[in-house]
């Protein structure tokens, strides 16, 4: 099956973190037991909310099908036929927030608690120069190019809530390489937060999609981004791999949790071999190891 939309936003890659200081082995992320099949629609329909609420964290809200959904009087988009959405929060989500549903014209709301976090500052080196601070025309042109083609990957909307499978680590084993929300100096030049959780494992080890989705954006040769993956899981909720040294999707496939993206590689701007595992949603930097036991709590309240 192959299904694709159109244009957003530009995606700032990653570097490699080979920082001893913040390594540790990946597995404090916890895994969620295997996702029972997916249910139709929710029982209860009145609005609710249950995820992680946290800087860069996830959650899953219930109610009547067609709400437009606010969050700070923001419109984050409407729930679907099924009466689900996915919503999330950036790094600098305040201590408070309102998401409110309305229907029919009359607004339900629910306050919600965000907790805060600390992010460290982490320093990379050894990187090509030409990836930290790009001078060269043709580099930049390149670059541009390439920024049209995320473009493209980060304006999907897939029609499907593979979100309610709960995600899975997309690989196995392996140590904490990198945290999401750092802030980063690359070459001693400071660079924006590193919005990618990174795992550093053998070059070729298999990579895994999460839950299911459909593939937007697969390119083995990106600037700084190396070999490419973006993957829909619904709703715009866009999953990225990169630093790939193998891709076996391609744009349009329909992926199932745990099918093979790809294999892990050091291409683009890295210094070792490591998944440099990414999310996004409505514009939003969402940090993808909390989606693991964010997704899994959303499931345990909301699909019983």
């Amino acid at each position: 099956m192959r299904w694709l939309a159109a244009a957003a936003l530009l995606l700032t890659a990653c570097a490699a973190a080979e920082a001893p200081a913040q390594s540790e082995p990946a597995a404090p992320i916890a895994q969620p037991e295997a996702p029972a099949p997916q249910a139709a629609a929710p029982r209860d329909l009145a609005f609710r909310c249950a995820g992680a609420f946290t800087q860069g964290g996830i959650a899953v809200c219930q109610g009547a099908p067609g709400s437009d959904v606010r969050i700070e009087g923001e419109s984050v988009g409407q729930i679907d036929a099924n009466g689900w959405i996915v919503v999330g929060f950036n790094r600098e989500a305040p201590p408070q927030l309102t998401i409110e549903a309305v229907h029919a014209g009359a607004t339900t709301r629910q306050a919600i608690q965000i907790a805060p976090r600390e992010f460290d500052i982490q320093r990379v080196d050894g990187l090509p120069q030409q990836t930290v601070t790009p001078t060269d025309p043709a580099v930049q042109a390149r670059i541009a190019r390439e920024a049209a083609l995320k473009q493209i990957g980060f304006a999907s909307q897939a029609p499907m809530t593979g979100f309610l499978d709960g995600f899975i680590v997309p690989v196995e084993g392996g140590r904490v390489s990198g945290r999401w929300g750092n802030q980063r100096i690359l070459n001693g030049t400071p660079s924006t937060p590193h919005f990618g959780y990174d795992i550093a494992v053998p070059t070729g080890t298999p990579i895994r999609a999460p839950a299911a989705g459909v593939v937007t954006l697969a390119n083995p040769d990106m600037h700084y981004e190396g070999g490419l993956v973006f993957i829909d899981h619904g709703q715009g909720l866009i999953t990225m791999y990169l630093h790939m040294s193998r891709l076996d999707v391609a744009v349009g496939d329909v992926v199932t949790q745990g099918q093979i993206l790809g294999a892990v590689g050091a291409s683009g701007r890295a210094t070792g071999p490591h998944l440099c595992w990414r999310m996004r949603w409505n514009g939003r930097q969402l940090d993808p190891s909390v989606a693991v036991q964010g997704l899994a709590t959303a499931r345990a309240e909301l699909l019983r």
